[in-house]
């Protein structure tokens, strides 16, 4: 005798928790396959830093770009880059 397939009727409380075990089961600072450094440098030398990082870690091949920066109140720059751990 063939069984009939019932979907499973899934409640937004259902989805949470079910989410919420997922993100548990992450390590802490999990942050998926990127890799950031933050820097808080003077002006020329973010610059210096930041030209440094894509040259290493080519855009095409790391996806290398910043993913934050700001102007800080003493004049520095501080900025998070972001990029894959290899090119693999």
């Amino acid at each position: 005798m063939v069984e009939e397939f019932k979907p499973r009727i899934r409640s937004p409380a259902d989805v949470a928790r079910r989410l919420g075990a997922l993100n548990r089961s992450r390590p802490v600072g999990g942050s998926g396959a990127w890799r950031r450094d933050s820097f808080r440098l003077p002006r020329p030398e973010a610059r210096a830093k930041a030209r440094e990082w894509f040259d290493r870690y080519p855009k095409a091949a790391y996806m290398t770009e910043i993913e934050f920066w700001r102007v800080c109140d003493d004049g520095d720059i501080e900025f998070t880059i972001r990029r894959l751990p290899s090119a693999d």
